[in-house]
């Protein structure tokens, strides 16, 4: 196993989710038609945790996820239990493209439509019982807030409950901070924040749409900054928390383009620990953006595919790594997957040993580069 210490992220990490098994989707079907109680499901998420939480401690990776196994979604946690969304949900504006060339719209979200409070832990509790099952650093995971707005827009709130944008950021940063209290009083000392709309919002045709509905992408971009920032403030000392960025993780995803649009104020700016950043395909640019991340913090290069089954070979992982080392030091480099297996359930289509097999390559190679 790769030797960090205490300093996150890792050098070898994984992100979060893993491939639902069939037993678990069949669990959470019956749960939904009726079929079984909540503590048959509970029984089943249990099992299936219980078997990743062993991949990962065998493999050697550097924090312990639960797969995000008992949530449907990376996404949606705010939509769910957080009061002031609405039951429907309508088409998204963003677009994700297809490797066979098709096109289908990201997943469809709610409106707005009351005061946003917290109603009920978003994954709290899912750390609390990951913590009881793994020896190693258990990792929770969240949505960033920017989700609460992105993927419709001001387009998707009431005027009437929220005229002013701010005042809608400020309730969902607060439930945010409640739910981070939550966390570390149930003894969480690792928290991933996942944030997909600040790098599909690099893509020019996506700054395009946010324009289409009446509002400026730049400072769409720096009310995401400032709303994290927000939603952090309050986290105890010992609390590490790191933010993923991708472009989605169907297909080519929903955006093309590097992090250079936003790199100073991503890295200069927020108020976080570390980043998890997507670089295994051209679509996310050159690594000359990481030149603006601060002395001392590191960022993990997803450079391990999660769409393609082939484990990399050491000799082109080491070589992404050299490539990196010439923007920043190497010691402020890790390795990471592109994403998670499984953003949404039965979206992730590889067996477990298949995934394990990457896995394991990324903690050799990074036991090579780093040292144990």
């Amino acid at each position: 196993m790769v030797s960090s210490g205490n300093q996150r992220p890792f050098r070898a990490e994984h992100v979060g989710s893993f491939p639902r098994p069939q037993t678990l989707i069949q669990a959470r079907n019956d749960y939904a038609a009726g079929k079984i109680a909540l503590a048959d499901l509970r029984r089943a998420e249990d099992t299936a945790i219980a078997e990743v939480v062993a991949m990962q401690e065998r493999v050697g990776v550097g924090a312990v996820t639960d797969g995000e196994f008992r949530r449907t979604s990376w996404r949606d946690a705010p939509f769910e239990h957080f009061h002031g969304f609405s039951i429907e949900r309508y088409e998204a504006d963003f677009t994700f493209r297809l490797f066979d060339g098709t096109t289908r719209k990201a997943g469809p979200v709610p409106s707005v439509i009351g005061k946003v409070n917290r109603r009920e832990p978003m994954t709290a509790d899912h750390f609390e019982m990951l913590k009881g099952m793994t020896k190693g650093v258990p990792k929770a995971n969240l949505p960033t807030p920017s989700v609460t707005h992105f993927f419709r827009g001001k387009t998707a709130i009431d005027p009437k409950v929220y005229p002013d944008l701010d005042r809608f950021f400020d309730d969902v940063a607060r439930a945010y901070r409640e739910e981070i209290a939550d966390l570390a009083a149930r003894g969480c000392k690792y928290l991933q924040m996942d944030e997909v709309p600040l790098t599909v919002i690099c893509d020019p045709n996506n700054k395009e749409i946010v324009r289409s509905r009446g509002e400026d992408p730049d400072k769409v971009i720096d009310a995401y900054i400032d709303v994290i920032n927000a939603a952090i403030c309050d986290r105890p000392a010992d609390m590490t928390v790191c933010l993923h960025m991708c472009r989605g993780n169907q297909g080519h995803g929903m955006a093309d383009g590097g992090y250079d649009a936003i790199a100073e104020r991503l890295f200069n700016r927020l108020e976080i620990d570390g980043y998890f950043l997507e670089y295994d395909t051209p679509r996310a640019g050159d690594f000359d953006a990481l030149r603006f991340l601060p002395k001392g913090k590191r960022a993990a290069i997803g450079i391990i595919s999660t769409k393609h089954p082939e484990a990399e070979s050491a000799d082109s992982l080491k070589r992404r790594i050299d490539e990196a080392s010439r923007s920043i030091e190497l010691d402020q480099l890790c390795l990471c997957p592109q994403c998670g297996f499984s953003s949404n359930v039965g979206t992730g289509k590889f067996a477990l040993d298949t995934v394990e097999r990457k896995l394991a390559r990324m903690v050799e190679v990074a036991d090579q580069v780093w040292g144990r």
